[in-house]
């Protein structure tokens, strides 16, 4: 699960526990103007995640890390997809967040007002 931390001018996805360890990452910062947008979206979730570089997959339990897709780099920290947001960037080292976070709601709207 990732914590999600706002200064200024900067997104702080803090993960939490465990994952750290699963995803081989404490956390990313991302600068306001590289979000592009954050929604949610079962059939991208349950589709083919990519190549494995560091971190974890176990199906039906957890995927976390980095994996590529397509040409694109992106990052995965999900155990429970109902609670999983995706947040799309530009101009960043990951084209895409894959992110568990405790209320989806109230991060989407957070992340897509900035």
């Amino acid at each position: 699960m990732v914590n999600l931390t706002v200064t200024d001018d900067e997104f702080i996805f803090n993960l939490k526990g465990l994952h750290k360890i699963w995803a081989l990452k404490s956390n990313i910062n991302i600068p306001e103007e590289n979000i592009v947008q954050a929604y949610q979206n079962e059939e991208e979730l349950n589709s083919w995640r990519g190549w494995r570089i560091p971190g974890t997959y176990i199906p039906y339990l957890i995927t976390a890390g980095t994996f590529y897709r397509k040409g694109n780099r992106n990052f995965w920290d999900v155990m429970n997809t109902k609670k999983t947001i995706i947040v799309e960037l530009k101009d960043s080292f990951y084209n895409k967040l894959y992110i568990e976070v405790e209320n989806p709601e109230e991060t989407i709207n957070l992340l897509n007002m900035k």
